[in-house]
């Protein structure tokens, strides 16, 4: 039962602490569209999606009317691409005609997003995923609304160090295609280690071979709340500060399990999860980093970071657990730094470094998230960098990911301007120090010990 202080608490954290829901994702199965023939695959594949989510922006609409819930973003997510055009394409060029029927099923439907222009390649790549990740630059410089994905590595497989050599090239030839908009296109990049099925927040989202045919899956956020509560905790114990964060992601997750079941059953499509992460946006006290600072550290990035995100990460799976039917996705805190004001504050003091960066996101909800680096850092850097947080992610068993942004023409000391929710960020800095012989060495890193399992 939900009583009337419980309405007044929901009120309050949607006026003024930036309570929403992120995302509604609608999942859909490609696999009925594929075909011989990139032209018929293509008519297929728009028909489908624009056949199943007709209506999933009216009725997000209809929802935030209703219950007075934002609802910033409704995202569609399909299946790998790589896999449905592994039949058809026998070029980059037919891969670029899937992203562009993509991107008009996207503007048909009225999404802001569409996930699935993705490649699975954590054991090795086949010559039709080699194609789809070739074709990304132009994909994604040709299209606007497309989200694209490489899964490169696994507890279960290890990683593959000759799709992660390719993806530093990529990464700097989609910089260098979109130099013109700060290198915005690898705003919408991501290279992953264990991704899940069912993710509905981008750049990462992608409809798993394992799902139905159409799914529902719901983002919620709410770091502004947790900020909030947090402030009248002000020197008290941990235990007390931990109860508080369990019992403000419940209040969080409930809205978004109330707007789950009511967007799956006005589609007609079943509810898949909800992912209860913690995702900010640009807007002031909408900020992980804000609930960092006010937990006790002066900056994230002060001694202590890695501990204060953990205690976050793990009271907000605890307390948002029990207020849904089924999580999933990523669940956590995300720490994008173009996306979180006070992450970007913490940048340009100097108090945030990549490499304390790569160590928060051992405890964290995704890895290295919206980093812009200067353009001119060498692609084996890149490279390296997403070796190294892949690696976390296959020996801690979680999920990790790398969205690196070399910004082309910039360097330290200047700053990245990509508008809306993907934010602005400043230069960070890169080793210098070369890791070429490593990337330049062919085949895979092995899967570790504990991942023999039956």
């Amino acid at each position: 039962m939900i009583n009337l202080r419980e309405v007044n608490e929901t009120n309050e954290m949607i006026q003024r602490e930036n309570l929403d829901v992120r995302t509604i994702t609608m999942g859909i199965s490609l696999i009925d569209c594929m075909d011989s023939d990139v032209e018929r695959t293509c008519e297929r594949v728009y028909e489908k999606i624009t056949d199943k989510a007709k209506n999933l922006v009216k009725v997000g609409e209809d929802i935030e009317a209703e219950y007075g819930i934002p609802i910033v973003n409704k995202r569609i997510s399909v299946t790998p691409i790589g896999l449905i055009g592994a039949s058809s394409c026998r070029s980059t060029g037919d891969f670029v005609k899937l992203a562009k029927t993509l991107d008009k099923a996207a503007k048909t439907t009225g999404v802001n997003f569409m996930g699935g222009y993705t490649a699975l390649v954590s054991k090795g790549m086949t010559e039709k995923e080699r194609l789809l990740i070739e074709s990304i630059p132009e994909a994604l410089c040709s299209t606007e609304r497309i989200m694209s994905s490489v899964v490169a590595g696994s507890t279960r497989t290890g990683i593959d160090m000759d799709a992660v050599r390719l993806m530093g090239e990529i990464i700097l030839k989609t910089a260098e295609a979109t130099k013109q908009n700060d290198s915005i296109g690898c705003t919408k990049l991501v290279v992953l280690c264990n991704a899940p099925d069912d993710n509905p927040f981008m750049a990462g989202a992608f409809h798993g071979v394992t799902e139905a045919d159409a799914v529902i899956n719901v983002g919620v956020s709410g770091p502004g709340v947790v900020k909030r509560a947090l402030e009248k905790t002000r020197g008290s114990d941990f235990e007390t500060l931990c109860e508080t964060i369990k019992k403000t992601a419940f209040k969080i997750t409930r809205v978004g399990e109330l707007v789950a079941q009511e967007a799956s059953r006005r589609l007609g499509v079943p509810f898949g999860i909800i992912d209860l992460s913690l995702a900010p946006t640009p807007a002031i006290g909408d900020s992980v980093a804000d609930i960092l600072r006010e937990i006790g550290v002066e900056y994230p990035g002060a001694p202590g970071t890695t501990a204060a995100l953990a205690l976050l990460n793990d009271q907000v799976k605890k307390g948002g657990i029990m207020a849904a039917s089924s999580v999933g996705g990523l669940s956590g805190a995300f720490i994008p730094v173009s996306e979180d004001q006070g992450m970007i504050d913490a940048a340009e003091a100097g108090a945030l470094t990549i490499e304390k960066l790569e160590a928060m996101t051992c405890v964290c909800s995704v890895g290295l998230d919206m980093i812009a680096i200067p353009g001119d850092t060498p692609a084996e850097t890149i490279s390296g960098i997403i070796a190294d947080e892949l690696t976390l992610g296959m020996i801690n068993q979680k999920t990790t990911a790398a969205r690196l942004i070399p910004v082309i023409g910039k360097g330290v000391g200047d700053s990245a301007e990509f508008g809306g929710l993907l934010g602005h960020a400043p230069i960070m800095p890169v080793n210098g120090f070369s890791c070429k012989d490593l990337i330049h060495r062919t085949g895979r890193i092995p899967a570790p010990i504990h991942s023999f399992k039956n």
